[in-house]
């Protein structure tokens, strides 16, 4: 530009000329791609009206309903060729046997009327074949591309074995680690919630819907994570407040970044279901964010709505839930049963269900399902098993850890290590390392991602002169059996005998006596986590807690490794263990990724998404609360427990590393700014350690006074950067309307308010680096 302003006569009407001609060379592109995008979502829209002009109202009802590919015993039956052939069913899941998948798409496409093929959809929830960490994990990374380049690889494998349709991602926000489903989510925060949203969209999709990705589906809207008691289908009582400014957060960036689909929640939100609330369907989604894609229930969802007492029978359940705003009925049958006998009665009118059933047939088109309906089988496996993509996995799991304690620098462990006694229920677990929803491993059949347990990743990593002892101790079991395994007809597994308990503590003791160094492998089993898993305490389940202390009591090293679903009551060991390493469900290499971080391959970088309590009885417990009249920032604060410390164990955001990094001031680039102006924060961070890690930059808000009380602190940018040992960066947030803004009970409006507000920079949701902002009125 310097060139442009200096240069004269000739020359510079010849750069003028050359610079006028790209700026309209741009113009027009930028045009001309809008209206390609226009034209296309015309011409989606114009073939899917007119397929909708030649679609009888029985047709219609058809792609609404979504019926199950498998038959589980008691719960449901397989759909039939008959039903599909006479264009009953517009969607089928739970289905993932491919050739079965083509076989049902060609009585779809061949048999049918008007050759309407079906959308195929299943929970691939974190992988396929290969099994990425748990959703609750990846945002451990603080790092969205972690989620994309996951969901990315599941949408390649997804679709090369029929599948087009994922139920993800689950954006609920957490503040109830009781709660089993904390597992799919991001945690507690909205704004990271947000990010890892719009990332996981992204990964699914695309940058926009098309046939090489698939439809990602958010869910579960809404205010699903916010049961009573952290007990799974429980209703939820959410003031609106709340709901706008933390709870459909995530939501609405998932529909701006463009997700295709969005599940509604199985419970009552203020006493009205969520998939019979108009208010959630209609009023918010569509009037008031716009969407344009379409709604299905969560399973069986829409004949529950008579199990709720909120329908008088299916027929009404039917009409309550279409008029509320949902398109899709998954697997209960009550749209195909009583939709056409609606619009017979005229209490559901023909553009109203035209309105339901455009954006089922648009989202086919988009993802070229009339073009290419079938899947190529003869290339099914050799997508699935690339080697790419369990190395990626590998780099994926390392980079989601969170170090929680490493005293005296007892982590990373050295190689020369000869006698290594590995101890815990999960050392050598290959049934538990994936955690739950693994595609494979639910409706078919066994795994086959041949998973890398802690025992097989060190040894890779140690070689063959090492020395390991396992003892597993007693296998972990619920109480109830879970959802999965009812469905699967798995049997209960026995408990452990005093005897067998206390021979496991022998076992152990002598391994970690003849060690040089103990490494317990602990957590939760696989079905302990998910869907129909809440649990009323947080302890280490079994006998673990027991085996822990025995072997910390020999005086040998020990390195505690966490693999579970949530934050756990790790009170003692957060005192008496030296090291604590929080894997989560780490996926298909995960014992190679755990080796990795042990032994300083990877510095670990993660983050917790959660505030960690100390025991169950804190919850629910969050960063982001409200002041109160005894803050406990005051000197004089001790605890809102007579009995306990009412702080977290580890506060949200916090996170260790093998090397020491300097947060600078914050620093703003304008102090004072006006309502719609935006000011810049940054903050010098430098790795002042030996080894290079990553540094994860936290910035934070509080508005002092307005219409309402705001959040002691919130979260309004962060940034995972990689540093050298002595080198320094800057790093720069914007702080503007976006940031600012938010959703006043009083005015009922979204807006920035005038005021002063307090900035913090930092490594976690308790940084102390602080700095002031003024805002005034225009």
């Amino acid at each position: 530009m310097a060139r442009l302003v200096h240069a004269k006569g000739k020359s510079a009407v010849k750069i003028r000329l050359v610079a006028s001609c790209l700026v309209v060379a741009c113009i027009l592109c930028c045009a001309t791609i809008a209206g390609r995008a226009q034209s296309s979502s015309e011409s989606i829209r114009e073939r899917a009206d007119a397929l909708l002009q030649q679609m009888t109202v029985d047709e219609k009802a058809g792609q609404l309903n979504q019926a199950s590919g498998v038959s589980l015993e008691g719960f449901i039956k397989e759909v039939s060729d008959d039903a599909i052939a006479k264009g009953e069913v517009g969607s089928i899941l739970w289905l993932v046997d491919v050739k079965e998948i083509n076989r049902l798409q060609h009585v779809a496409v061949d048999r049918s009327r008007l050759h309407i093929p079906l959308l195929v959809g299943f929970d691939v929830i974190h992988g396929y074949r290969t099994v990425f960490p748990v959703p609750l994990a990846m945002a451990s990374s603080w790092d969205p591309s972690v989620e994309e380049q996951a969901q990315r690889v599941a949408a390649e494998d997804a679709r090369a074995a029929g599948i087009q349709w994922t139920f993800a991602p689950m954006v609920d926000i957490a503040r109830d680690a009781r709660w089993g489903r904390i597992v799919e989510g991001a945690g507690e925060d909205p704004y990271l919630g947000s990010a890892m949203a719009e990332a996981q969209v992204r990964g699914f999709q695309g940058t926009e819907l098309n046939p090489t990705g698939i439809l990602a589906c958010a869910k579960h809207f809404a205010g699903y994570g916010a049961a009573d008691g952290g007990r799974d289908y429980d209703s939820s009582y959410v003031p609106e407040e709340l709901l706008r400014n933390v709870y459909l957060v995530p939501f609405y960036a998932a529909v701006k970044q463009g997700v295709g689909s969005l599940m509604s929640a199985y419970m009552d939100l203020n006493d009205v279901p969520a998939s019979g609330n108009r208010w959630l369907l209609h009023d918010v989604l569509r009037e008031t964010w716009g969407f344009q894609g379409f709604v299905v229930s969560d399973a069986m969802a829409v004949g529950n709505l008579v199990t709720h007492g909120f329908a008088a029978d299916r027929e009404d359940a039917a009409d309550r839930a279409i008029t509320a705003g949902l398109n899709m009925d998954m697997a209960s049958s009550t749209f195909i049963e009583n939709v056409p006998k609606l619009v017979a009665s005229g209490k559901v009118t023909p553009a109203q269900l035209d309105d339901a059933v455009r954006p089922i047939l648009e989202t086919k088109i988009r993802l070229g399902l009339f073009e290419h309906p079938f899947v190529d089988e003869t290339k099914v496996e050799s997508v699935l098993t690339r080697q790419s993509s369990r190395e990626l996995e590998r780099k994926l799991a390392a980079r989601s850890m969170v170090l929680l304690r490493n005293q005296n620098n007892a982590l990373p462990l050295s190689r020369k290590l000869k006698k290594v006694a590995l101890i815990g229920p999960l050392a050598n677990s290959v049934e538990d390392l994936e955690g739950g929803w693994t595609v494979e491993g639910l409706f078919g059949g066994a795994p086959k991602s041949h998973v890398v347990t802690v025992e097989e990743g060190l040894r890779n990593k140690l070689g063959p002169d090492v020395q390991i002892t396992v003892v597993s101790g007693p296998k972990l079991q619920r109480q109830y059996p879970s959802l999965i395994d009812d469905l699967q007809g798995k049997k209960p597994k026995p408990a452990p005998t005093p005897a067998e308990v206390e021979e496991s503590l022998r076992k152990a003791v002598d391994a970690a006596k003849h060690s040089d160094f103990v490494i317990a492998v602990m957590g939760e089993a696989a079905d302990m986590s998910g869907e129909g898993a809440s649990r009323s305490a947080l302890d280490l389940p079994g006998s673990q807690e027991q085996m822990l202390e025995a072997v910390v009591a020999t005086g040998r090293p020990v390195v505690l490794v966490l693999v579970n679903g949530r934050p756990l009551d790790i009170r003692w060991a957060g005192e008496h263990v030296p090291a604590i390493l929080e894997a989560w469900f780490p996926g298909t290499v995960g014992g190679d990724a755990i080796a990795d971080v042990l032994f300083g391959d990877v510095n670990p970088g993660g983050k917790l998404p959660v505030s960690w309590p100390r025991t169950a009885g804190q919850y629910p417990i969050y960063y982001n609360h409200n002041l109160t009249h005894e803050p406990d920032d005051r000197p004089s604060f001790t605890s809102r427990y007579w009995d306990i410390s009412s702080k977290p164990l580890y506060p949200f955001g916090y996170g260790l590393s093998y090397t020491i990094f300097h947060f600078g001031e914050p620093r703003l680039s304008k102090k004072q700014i006006k309502i719609g102006e935006t000011t810049e924060v940054s903050i010098v961070v430098t790795n002042t350690g030996q080894t290079a890690g990553d540094a994860v930059a936290q910035l934070y808000i509080h508005q002092r006074a307005g219409s309402a009380s705001r959040p002691v602190r919130q979260l309004k940018g962060f940034h995972r950067v990689a540093l050298a040992p002595g080198q320094t960066q800057t790093l720069t947030f914007p702080l503007g309307s976006h940031e600012l803004s938010f959703w006043s009970p009083q005015t009922k409006a979204w807006a920035v308010e005038p005021g002063t507000f307090d900035v913090w920079t930092g490594e976690d949701s308790a940084a102390p680096s602080h700095a002031e902002l003024e805002v005034t009125a225009k």
